[in-house]
């Protein structure tokens, strides 16, 4: 059984392309400002509309206004949306039932102690996923892992996805430790920060169909 991939932070089409070609599971796409991966609503219009039926489309927001997410959803219809910034459990519920939309809340992990609130956002969000945390940053995206051994047995009652300095050359020590099916990669297919290599998706991908 393979490893289901997300490939994140898209933003040209020859990217999105490469990425549905050798069927990733999910495209991502990230509407946070300050983030070097953010998409215009224009672009997130027209891309999405290549994007096969199969491939779920999610949109990565943090600490969004409702205003924002419905406005990202006028022009684009997201299959998942993923919460990356300080969302309460209240507000993943919230966004949820305003929405209609599935959703993935991103827990930002470095030690044991950032899992406790973990049954809290199980029992409202539709998926999860597990990223590194860096300092302080805020939303993850670091471009860096964690220790994947705090996942390592770790029983779940949602889907989940590993991500996190995710790259071919760990891919599958990453998933032998942490025992994940999903993975989520961005500047892990990169060579220049926001510009995805149409290879390193092929290759990823490639890879994590033999896990």
């Amino acid at each position: 059984m393979s490893v289901a991939v997300k490939i994140c932070g898209l933003q040209e089409p020859l990217g999105l392309k490469a990425a549905t070609d050798a069927q990733a599971s999910y495209v991502g796409f990230v509407f946070h400002k300050t983030s070097r991966h953010l998409i215009t609503l224009a672009d997130v219009a027209s891309l999405s509309k290549l994007v096969p039926p199969l491939i779920k489309k999610t949109g990565l927001f943090v600490d969004a206004r409702d205003d924002e997410i419905q406005d990202v959803l006028k022009v684009a219809d997201l299959d998942l949306l993923q919460l990356h910034g300080n969302e309460t459990p209240q507000r993943v519920a919230d966004i949820r039932a305003k929405t209609g939309k599935p959703v993935m809340v991103a827990l930002r992990i470095a030690t044991a102690e950032h899992l406790k609130a973990l049954p809290l956002y199980e029992e409202v969000a539709d998926q999860l996923l597990f990223d590194s945390r860096s300092g302080d940053a805020p939303t993850g995206g670091t471009g860096k892992s964690f220790d994947w051994n705090l996942l390592k047995g770790r029983q779940l009652t949602k889907p989940w996805m590993l991500a996190g300095g995710l790259k071919a050359g760990n891919l599958s020590e990453a998933v032998r430790i942490s025992g994940a099916r999903q993975v989520d990669v961005s500047s892990g297919v990169e060579d220049v920060l926001g510009h995805k290599n149409p290879a390193k998706i092929r290759e990823f991908i490639a890879l994590a169909a033999q896990l």
